[in-house]
């Protein structure tokens, strides 16, 4: 499996596609994989036995992560989604699970759930999807009835020692030739059996990751493109009883909203410690 992949990510770094215009944006200029892969064929979680790889290879005492690293399964029988919701990941899609080196200083270092989307967001444009962030974890394509559908979710947290990061932690989820509840959406229904094989987007997911931590020191443009596909909905979220409208994103990745002459900024709860509760 994890040899597969790797040929799929090769095969797509030369292929004449990724040097069309904006390639890029998408894609970094080094063929040779930078990862540490595991594949299971089946696990409860992939956060949890990344967390269990982590203790092994870097225990507490251990300085920031150099190497990235990525767990993959096939089925995944209790993910982890926001607010620590449980959820079933059958065979077809991606499942993953990776612990990124990402710049030590957070005034410096881009928010990871935002460079993750963006670098997600642009392998999936290369294919003519119009992807839409929904914040504050979710990847959309317009449903079989027009409407925005989940066809994807970011489950993104920080490790730190003290004031300092460690490394950044993202699990994704992403629908590829799976079933899918009510509400979201596959890439079977836009590219086809052979366009939505679980190996060939495994390998565009960690192309987008190495898009991440190319850019994870540039905040700002992050913030920049992360924003230019913000999907802000129609409707106001009410919050202490008043109307507030999405107006865009915060450096932090925060979602700015506006009521009035009045401005907010609604963070992400997210787990900064290790391997806590879900956004």
């Amino acid at each position: 499996m994890i040899g597969r992949i790797l040929a799929k990510r090769r095969s797509l770094l030369t292929s004449p596609q990724e040097h069309a215009p904006g390639a890029a944006l998408a894609t970094g200029p080094d063929l040779a994989s930078p990862w540490r892969l595991r594949a299971l064929p089946v696990c409860a979680s992939t956060e949890s036995e990344l967390d269990r790889w982590l203790a092994t290879c870097l225990p507490a005492d251990s300085g920031p992560l150099t190497t990235p690293l990525a767990l993959l399964a096939r089925h995944q029988r209790f993910g982890h989604g926001q607010q620590g919701r449980i959820w079933l990941a059958p065979p077809g899609g991606v499942w993953l699970s990776a612990a990124l080196p990402w710049p030590q200083d957070p005034a410096e270092a881009a928010a990871p759930g935002l460079a993750v989307a963006v670098g997600l967001a642009l392998q999936l444009e290369q294919l003519g999807l119009p992807v839409r962030l929904k914040w504050p974890n979710d990847l959309l394509l317009p449903g079989g009835d027009g409407q925005p559908a989940k066809l994807a979710g970011l489950l993104p947290r920080l490790r730190l020692r003290g004031d300092r990061i460690r490394w950044a932690r993202l699990g994704v989820g992403l629908n590829g030739l799976n079933p899918v509840p009510a509400g979201a959406c596959n890439l079977r229904r836009s590219l086809g059996p052979r366009g939505a094989e679980p190996l060939r987007l495994a390998a565009r997911v960690l192309l987008a990751l190495e898009w991440a931590m190319a850019w994870a020191g540039r905040p700002e443009p992050v913030r920049q493109l992360a924003e230019q596909r913000l999907h802000l909905g129609s409707a106001p979220l009410r919050l202490d009883g008043e109307d507030w409208r999405p107006v865009g994103l915060s450096r932090d990745g925060g979602l700015r909203l506006r009521c009035g002459t009045q401005e907010r900024v609604l963070q992400r709860r997210f787990e900064v410690g290790g391997s806590g509760a879900a956004p």
